[in-house]
């Protein structure tokens, strides 16, 4: 194998090649995100340029706009903890509310899917008593791979809310919190 060292954005990465296959790492992170160039190599980019890219398209307002996440501190340099809101979906008892959620990226996202907990009161089959979003019941956490992101997870939890299981479910008192 081949070991490159360059700098790009003043952080060091290592520019791994091995039978065709190139990784492209941060130093002082995991990475993140396998692509595939033209040639079918496969290059795995690190979590801050993953977690940058997500940034950008909420700021951006880019996707499914009946959800909605970005920083819970402007100054988490580490991007580490989002702020994340779904608008319920019509025709269930959710319709008309917007639900506030509390999203962690920990340093092994998204090798990893994110630690997701609604900050509003919710009647879910996939959350508990207090407010985590149980990932085995959700199958964009259940089947996570590192291509995926926070919009897919708060999309699924939309789309758990029209499931059979929670459509109907009563709802406690709007502006209740955990």
């Amino acid at each position: 194998f081949f070991f490159h060292h360059t700098t790009v954005c003043a952080a060091p990465t290592i520019l791994l090649l091995t039978k065709g296959t190139f990784y492209l790492l941060a130093a002082t992170e995991p990475p993140y995100r396998m692509q595939k160039t033209p040639s079918g190599e496969v290059v795995i980019v690190p979590r801050n340029f993953k977690l940058l890219d997500e940034l950008e398209r909420s700021e951006k307002g880019l996707g499914d706009m009946s959800i909605s996440y970005g920083l819970a501190d402007s100054t988490d340099t580490m991007l580490t903890n989002w702020n994340g809101g779904i608008i319920g979906p019509p025709g269930t008892q959710h319709d008309g509310r917007f639900y506030q959620l509390s999203i962690k990226c920990t340093d092994k996202y998204p090798a990893e899917p994110p630690e997701v907990r609604f900050i509003s009161r919710i009647n879910m089959t996939c959350v508990d008593k207090n407010g985590k979003v149980l990932n085995s019941k959700v199958p964009a956490l259940r089947n996570w791979n590192r291509n995926m992101g926070m919009e897919q997870v708060l999309i699924a939890l939309r789309m758990e809310m029209c499931s059979d299981q929670n459509r109907r479910v009563r709802q406690p008192a709007e502006g209740l919190t955990y």
